[in-house]
Parts: structure tokens; sequence; C-alpha cells
């Protein structure tokens, strides 16, 4: 296995983009190709050598729900381009979460403390920062009520609140259960106090399982994917192929079970393949599709899933088709790990309010229309990242996207002119399919959206992707995508 200290000396004598070393170091051109920037380049470097546009002088008092990565890009977009922000920023969090970085603690790459930032290095003194969070959001009178019981008014509001957790939707689980008895979610943790607990409890869960398999049995661990949008939908996956992976470098194995709501393990189909190739070089690694974990007894180490799925019956001539009928089973299954990822859903002040989609699989969602980000009923209301009720987005990926489109869209709202900005629906996965070997899988409403041009076919695990999640693509977010410079 590659360790982090074994990776290190390699990153100033390789080209990211040919998988080649370099003999004599690394010029600036390099240095933008082994940040994965080359399809971006140019709009970075503009930044610091161009002129900028000019801001706008439009006005108006704009708040922002949340102090995650959606937040912080669209304040910093927005601050970029209005010459006179009236800006406040809504955001209990004084610690901010590289929240990517859990994966890499869960498998042993980074120390927790190298996820963790400060908000009070990317909210500048001229925003207003309201250290509190969103209890309700009256939408038809421009009014949120704060947590504290204090009210706040708007001219224009845009809603990054994120996502939650619900653990205790599966019965018999809740969230002092993670890290007992053999189960973990690396998605645990407390984004207002800035704690991670999901990732050191599943290093230590990856630890664990590997002594069992050096004890001479053959484990039986179990992952999870639920049947509601997730933050990151390929982290149930990356999880089961890093713990796979860390005991088959140890000559270990266990019977790894993924049980999943999906019907296929990517929505793409060639990253699929490809996935399904990846499991097969596990031995004892098995897939059960359309498997929702609806409960849990944790002191018999019992799992029970809903499997719903079809039969097909006879052939209808009139209809040109097989008729089918839904079946629905709950399946019990023994374990002795199970990682856990829990349902998730829009947090209440949205959910309850005017704002989200009233029907629907979306409903609950904040009601954005696709392309513009802008709210489809109020329309001095914008969204941003996992938040957003739209078909692709859930990943910081898509925020940094969504970012210089809700800005811009937004100060055209204020000045009274078209929006002209349109999101594409680009989101990204980079799946760990082993230790030193990512697929990043980048794609949008219309399909693939490889960055590297020449890079077409985004299912192809590739070393260089390891290289520039491990060591690049934190400094990028941190000194880049929080300053609205990409």
């Amino acid at each position: 296995m590659k360790k982090l200290q074994d990776l290190a000396p390699l990153i100033k004598n390789f080209d990211l983009l040919h998988e080649t070393p370099i003999k004599d170091g690394i010029s600036r051109r390099h240095a933008l190709k082994l940040m994965g920037l080359s399809p971006i380049a140019a709009s970075v470097i503009a930044s610091s050598t161009a002129t900028e546009a000019k801001a706008s002088n439009a006005k108006g008092k704009i708040v922002i729900l949340g102090g995650g990565a959606g937040g912080i890009m669209a304040m910093a977009h927005l601050l970029k381009n209005l010459s006179n922000p009236d800006i406040t920023i809504v955001a209990p969090n004084e610690v901010h979460l590289y929240q990517p970085g859990q994966v890499f603690i869960a498998s042993g790459v980074y120390d927790g403390k190298e996820i963790e930032m400060s908000n009070l290095d990317f909210i500048p003194n001229e925003v207003n920062w309201i250290k509190d969070e969103a209890k309700t959001i009256d939408a038809d009178n421009n009014k949120i009520t704060l947590r504290s019981g204090e009210e706040l008014s708007y001219d224009y509001l845009v809603v990054a609140t994120g996502i939650q957790y619900y653990y205790e939707k599966i019965e018999g689980l809740s969230v002092d259960d993670i890290g007992k008895n053999g189960i973990s979610s690396v998605y645990l943790n407390d984004l207002e106090k800035g704690t991670h607990e999901g990732g050191e409890i599943t290093w230590k869960w990856f630890n664990d399982l590997k002594q069992a398999a050096a004890d001479g049995k053959k484990p039986r661990a179990i992952f999870t994917q639920p049947d509601t949008p997730i933050k990151c939908g390929g982290a149930p996956q990356k999880i089961l192929y890093l713990a796979a992976d860390y005991l088959k470098e140890a000559g270990l194995n266990a019977q790894c079970t993924f049980c999943t709501n999906t019907g296929a393990l990517f929505s793409l189909p060639n990253v699929a393949k490809q996935l399904e190739k990846t499991q097969k070089t596990y031995e004892g690694m098995t897939t059960k599709f359309k498997h929702v974990l609806i409960k849990v007894d944790v002191e018999k180490k019992l799992a029970t899933f809903g499997h719903a799925y079809q039969v097909q019956g006879e052939w209808d001539e009139d209809f040109e088709m097989y008729d089918t009928t839904d079946h629905y089973d709950e399946v019990e299954m023994e374990y002795d790990f199970l990682h856990v990822v829990p349902p998730m859903g829009p947090v209440d002040a949205v959910k309850d309010s005017s704002l989200g989609w009233q029907k629907g699989t979306a409903k609950g969602w904040l009601e954005v229309d696709r392309y513009s980000l802008q709210h489809r009923r109020y329309k001095n209301v914008f969204g941003i990242g996992d938040t957003c009720g739209i078909p692709m987005g859930k990943t910081g990926g898509s925020a940094r996207h969504h970012a210089p489109i809700v800005a811009k869209n937004l100060i055209a709202t204020m000045e009274g002119n078209e929006m002209k900005e349109k999101f594409d629906g680009y989101t990204v996965c980079p799946l760990k399919v082993k230790y030193g070997e990512i697929i990043m899988a980048e794609f949008g409403y219309d399909g693939p959206m490889p960055s590297i041009p020449f890079w077409k076919d985004v299912s192809v695990p590739r070393y260089s992707w390891w290289i520039f999640d491990v060591y690049m693509l934190k400094p990028m977010y941190q000194h880049l995508m929080m300053r609205g410079l990409m």
C-alpha cells in the first residue's frame, strides 16, 4: 500500500496529465496541470493578471443562510461583483470543515485536524456575520426568525443551509450507537461545533475489521446506502472499496456486502461497468440492489432491509409488453461490522417553509430552477449547494459551479436585468476504488463532463487523481474556491 508519507516526494516530479515523471522539477504550467486546473487555468490566471470586470452598483440587503462551502463561496463571488455590498451571513460555525476529507480520515490518510479550517479566514469584516442559524423562514414577508428569537429581514436571500442526517429514521438505531458494537458511519459530524467523529470512528472500524480478519475469521461487513438523496453519492462505495483494499494489502479479506437502494452501481453506465470490475478484484464482495436499511438490532447484530422489486409476468399482446407485479420483502442479514449511511433531507427551516417543493420526490428541498438556481416562486431567493431540489449537485464540486451563477443571476435580478447564467448540472465524484487510484466521475445534465479534454473517459481509475485529491484539492478549496477565485 502506498502510504501518505511515501507519496509526498513524488508530487514535484509527477506530470498529472500524462502520468509520467518530470526530470527537472515543475514549471508553473506543470504546477497548474498537477492541480488539475488546465481547463479552468485561464480564469484563475486572469483573476491575478487581467483587469477585473466592473463591479455592479446594484443595492439591496442580501442575507446568506449557511457558512459551509456553498454559503462562503456565494458570499465571496458577491463581494467580487458588487461595488458596495450589503451582505449578512447567518452561520453558527467558527470552525469550517473540509468535509471531503472525512473519507481520508476514515482511511488513515489524513489526521482529523487536517480538515479543520476557520470561517474567520473566509468572512471579511465588511460582511455582517451573525453566529446563529435560521429557525423559520417567512418568504412571503422577507423575514427570518433565528434560533435566538431575533428577527432578520432581507431584500434578497441566498439559501445555503445544506443537508441534515436522520439516523433515527432507521428503527433501533441512534447516533449514540455509532462507534459501538461494530457500527460506524463516515458521515457523522457536527458542523456547528466543527467535529468530525465519523472519520475517526471509521478508521478505528477499519482496524477492528482488519484485526477480526487476522484472527482467522472471515468477518461479515455490510455497507449501506439509503433511499434518499445524499451528500456525495459516491461516499458509501468509497468506504466499501478502501476498507476492502486495506484488508487486501494485509493479505486478508472479509465478506463485504454493499446494500444500496439503486439498481446500478453508478448513474453513468461506463462508470458502473468499471465499478463492477473493481468489485471482482476483492474476494467475497457482493452487491444487493434495491435493499434499503430499515432496522438494526444493535445487540444481536442483525440488519433488516426493505427489498422492493418487480416480477415479470406474461406477455400482453394488446400493449406489447410484459405484465409486471410489484413485490416488497423484508430481508434480515447478520453482520459483524456495519457501515451506515443515514437517510438525509433538507434542514427544518427550509422543509417547513414555503420555500421547499410542495410535492413530488423533491418535496421539502429548496424549489429552485435547475438552470438559473433562482427560486421558482420567490424571485428574490436563490439556492446553492446541497439544499437545492434539483436533479444533480449535492457535492462540493457542484457548489463551486453554483456560486458564480448564483452571484451573477442575483445581481442581474437586483439590476432588473435578464439572468444569463445557466447551471449545466456539473457534479463530480472522486471514487476511491483502492488506495492510490480514483475514478474522477465528472458529469452533468447531458452526460460526462471531463475537466481535462484528453481524459474523455471519466470511468478510468488513475493514480494521478489520487495525488490530486489527497494533496491538491484541499489547498485549492481553502485558498481559491472559498475566496471566489475559481
